[in-house]
């Protein structure tokens, strides 16, 4: 199969992106669960969430678009996954909780669920669910009309507007808060949804199974016309301007005095404009991708860039992800040390946007040499970073 190379550049550009909202997230996650300084610190949060926030999706509907419907036997597809996904998933959950927090603890807790204090690993355990997934609904994707897709994507698209629905419907719903003090809001019930039953009507057409169909749906049905560049750049911008708008309205609703405080459900509040399966985040997931494919589609395979730099990187993405914490846990705060703080630090009101970039981009290099030459080891580099 002939190299999208579009899709790895915008790989290593979601990657750069994970990092940077991992940069961004001291400045309003801390205390007893939610915690800004100051105003200028709520501004920069917005403004990197709104950019970034649709690195997740990208990847879920650039696998989609490569691999949906399947180009090979069920089996054959499984191993070679479990090879990519699941062994170098195994390795590194085993080294974080071996590095971060009590190895005892966190052994047990492996047993049910991911890490905690790993917690962007939660991505590969949604990764695995949609790729089971891929068999079963294949010889549909094979067959599928456009109209018959957009209908499904439609029924999606509503509901990626639930987590406002909810909000809207149900007000502040009670926290609740497991032993491993992990968050969890209680949902507003909706059609159908109840104490004994969360299956939904929409339960199985909802969530990050919309992304699949994103991917089979704009690799067959989405041609690259020059129009696309406008749709691309006006989704990514009204994505951009609901989230900015969004995070910026709840965290001046919660107080006009800074630090702003609170607990996890606070947090977890402020998060609703920027949920994956949301709206403002599939819109800027949409038009990054359209913009990608529009300006990059006809990119030289066989230039010096692409092939010693993009090409690497892009290869060894997955494994860049599930190590980057290691690094950029590490740096985040001794910038933040290094530069002081919001508006009062080194730099003034540039000092936030900068201990963010700074940390996102030093970890994307120190991460994106180490995945790379790891990956290059003989036999064992594929099964450590896939």
């Amino acid at each position: 199969m002939n190299r999208e190379v579009w899709l790895d550049y915008l790989r290593v550009v979601a990657c750069l992106m994970v990092m940077v909202i991992h940069s961004t997230e001291p400045f309003y996650l801390g205390g007893d669960g939610a915690l800004i300084l100051m105003p200028t610190d709520a501004f920069w949060v917005s403004i990197f969430e709104a950019l970034c926030r649709c690195c997740v999706p990208v990847f879920l509907v650039a696998s989609a678009y490569l691999q949906f419907p399947l180009h090979y036997s069920t089996g054959e597809f499984f191993r070679r996954r479990a090879v990519r996904i699941l062994v170098p998933m195994l390795i590194w959950t085993v080294v974080y909780a071996l590095v971060w927090g009590e190895p005892i603890q966190n052994f047990k807790g492996l047993l049910l669920n991911f890490n905690y204090a790993a917690g962007h690993l939660w991505f590969v355990y949604m990764l695995v669910g949609v790729y089971l997934l891929m068999p079963m609904l294949s010889p549909w994707a094979e067959k599928v009309s456009c109209k018959e897709l957009q209908v499904y994507l439609g029924i999606w698209l509503v509901t990626t507007l639930f987590p406002f629905v909810r909000e809207l419907a149900g007000g502040e719903a009670p926290l609740i808060q497991a032993a491993d003090g992990l968050p969890a809001p209680a949902l507003f019930p909706l059609w159908g949804e109840a104490s004994w039953n969360a299956f939904g009507t929409f339960y199985y057409v909802s969530g990050f199974f919309g992304y699949l169909l994103l991917g089979l749906y704009l690799r067959r049905f989405v041609e690259n016309k020059p129009w696309v560049k406008l749709a691309g750049c006006s989704l990514f911008l009204l994505g951009f301007a609901a989230i900015f708008s969004g995070l910026l309205r709840r965290f001046s609703d919660t107080s006009d005095v800074f630090p702003l405080t609170g607990s996890l459900g606070t947090a977890v509040a402020w998060e609703t404009p920027i949920n994956f399966c949301g709206l403002p985040v599939v819109m800027t997931t949409v038009g990054i991708i359209l913009l990608f494919r529009s300006y990059l589609a006809g990119s030289n395979e066989d230039s010096f860039f692409y092939r010693n730099i993009i090409l690497p990187l892009s290869k060894a993405g997955y494994g860049m992800y599930l190590i980057h914490m290691l690094v950029l846990g590490n740096l985040s705060p001794i910038f933040r040390s290094a530069l002081g703080v919001g508006s009062d630090g080194v730099l003034g009101n540039w000092t936030t946007p900068v201990e963010i970039l700074l940390t996102a981009l030093v970890s994307f290099v120190i991460v994106g040499v180490m995945a790379v030459l790891i990956q290059r080891i003989p036999k064992a580099g594929k099964y450590l970073m896939g």
